[in-house]
């Protein structure tokens, strides 16, 4: 039947569903058996909450699930692209994926601590930063002692490798 010919309150809004974390096309879906593990219960959640849709509303339950079977979808995707670096298989004098670094930057009296993941895991308020991320992409291949410089505008921030370690 043409749309034309449908109801207007009858007709279903296409729910808007937030993007996940960038990951540019081309580029490998790295994680930390951490952060896979944080995809499959953030799965886990969405299909109990799923199952757990009541709504005395049909149309609001309808486009409640439209919305979560769409967030599902887009997991879906990231969990069948993921490819997990095993920590305990790093360089651990070298700076790579699934570091933690200390640096100073810039001089500072206290150091900061970065760690190197997938783009879901990010979190700065945690201290998490994505393999992506300008930090990240200056860090890597760095040793303890090295240097590292990021161009910020006119400004240049350096941050020296304190410490690395894998946990």
């Amino acid at each position: 039947m043409s749309r034309g010919f449908v109801k207007e309150e009858d007709q279903e809004e296409i729910p808007m569903v937030p993007p996940r974390a960038d990951l540019p096309n081309g580029a490998v879906n790295y994680v930390t058996e951490i952060g896979y593990n944080n995809l499959l219960e953030e799965r886990n959640a969405l299909s109990l909450e799923k199952e757990s849709l009541q709504h005395d509303n049909e149309k609001e339950r309808r486009i409640a699930s439209n919305l979560i079977n769409a967030k599902l979808q887009l997991l879906n995707e990231r969990i069948a692209s993921a490819k997990i670096v095993s920590l305990n298989e790093q360089p651990k004098n070298e700076v790579r994926f699934g570091a933690t670094v200390k640096v100073v930057i810039d001089n500072a009296e206290t150091p900061q601590q970065f760690q190197i993941v997938g783009v879901d895991e990010a979190n700065i308020a945690k201290g998490k930063i994505s393999f992506l991320s300008p930090i990240a992409r200056i860090l890597i291949s760095k040793h303890i002692g090295d240097t590292a410089t990021l161009q910020l505008g006119k400004v240049e921030r350096v941050f020296e490798i304190m410490e690395i370690s894998y946990t």
